[in-house]
């Protein structure tokens, strides 16, 4: 039986949504959880749903890692916060991985003092979905937990993401690419150049240097880009606020005609189509790949659907064991 640790206290609205989406992750996909925080707040909230009480569990944990704490110093200070006894349970095998939508940088530092890395892997990046047009998302990584980077770093990125999006998105043979300035093999910095040199030879579908407009599906087909988590972090950022001035433009616009408003009505299925396809809580959130132990990141506004995305993904990661492949290929390939 897979159970999985839902660090409820961290998110940016507090442990209700994030209670409701993993009660409908239990009550809908069958899944086991393990709810963390202040055991007497969860139980009061667990009182406003129905739910098979055999498949949900409390963890006590008294203290809280908010996003202003410093990473590093809070998870080896605060050792009761929800999301260090999320990754404890993680660790001692209790539950076969863990999600916070909480301070990013602590939930990473506690996944790598606490669970440590998978063998071979030198630097463990962020993965971050991007909805594409058409068809499942296109893998990012890393996301940010890397800011510089060596080429070999990317050469394992490039094997890691391979084999989530095999894995997780069922894409048969991901095409992956090297987020650079140009297309052209010449173009990039010093690393993303050595790391050309050094995935070309990799037995994976390298297709070579994508460009920024390569993200969305609307210039040269892939699956996978690496880059380093400077570069990925701006990228996801800029994408999420992108997305959300447009549709707050399409609103105002709508607002100031009643011509607009009826057209409005008549399109709305196929807005609501556009905003579920963008919408991050269809993924869940960012895996943070190559430590040892499933740690999905989610967004700090997380809603229930997020949440219980973000339960689906960590069961489907440990039941397809992810990380036994990673280990596996890395040996491998020698990288």
């Amino acid at each position: 039986m897979m159970w999985v640790a839902v660090d409820v206290m961290s998110g940016d609205y507090g442990p209700e949504k994030i209670i409701e989406g993993a009660v409908n992750a239990v009550n809908q996909d069958g899944a086991n959880v393990v709810l963390v925080g202040k055991e007497e707040e969860i139980g009061e909230i667990l009182l406003k749903f129905e739910y098979d009480t055999d498949k949900v569990r409390i963890q006590h944990a008294s203290e809280i890692i908010d996003m202003n704490d410093s990473p590093s110093i809070a998870v080896r200070t605060l050792q009761d916060s929800s999301v260090v006894q999320a990754t404890q349970l993680v660790a001692d095998k209790t539950c076969v991985g863990m999600f916070s939508p909480g301070n990013t940088g602590a939930t990473m530092a506690s996944a790598l003092l606490y669970l440590g890395r998978i063998p071979g892997v030198l630097r463990p990046p962020i993965a971050a979905p991007i909805p594409q047009e058409n068809g499942p998302p296109m893998l990012l990584l890393d996301a940010g937990a890397n800011v510089d980077c060596k080429p070999d770093y990317l050469a394992q990125f490039a094997v890691m993401g391979e084999i989530y999006s095999k894995l997780i998105f069922n894409i048969y043979n991901p095409k992956v690419g090297i987020l650079s300035n140009g297309e052209e093999d010449k173009k990039g910095n010093t690393v993303s150049l050595r790391a050309f040199e050094m995935i070309k030879k990799l037995p994976i579908n390298f297709v070579g240097n994508v460009e920024g407009r390569d993200l969305y599906g609307s210039g040269k087909d892939v699956d996978v880009v690496v880059c380093d988590g400077f570069v990925g972090n701006i990228v996801l950022k800029a994408t999420e606020g992108l997305s959300k001035s447009i549709f707050n433009v399409l609103r105002e616009s709508i607002k100031q005609s009643s011509l607009a408003q009826t057209g409005a009505l008549l399109l709305k299925p196929t807005f609501n189509a556009i905003k579920k396809r963008l919408d991050y809580a269809e993924y869940g959130g960012a895996l943070l790949l190559g430590v040892d132990g499933i740690c999905l990141i989610g967004h700090g506004s997380s809603n229930a659907l997020a949440v219980q995305s973000a339960v689906r993904v960590v069961i489907e990661c440990a039941q397809r064991q992810i990380n036994e492949r990673i280990a596996a290929d890395l040996k491998k390939y020698n990288i």
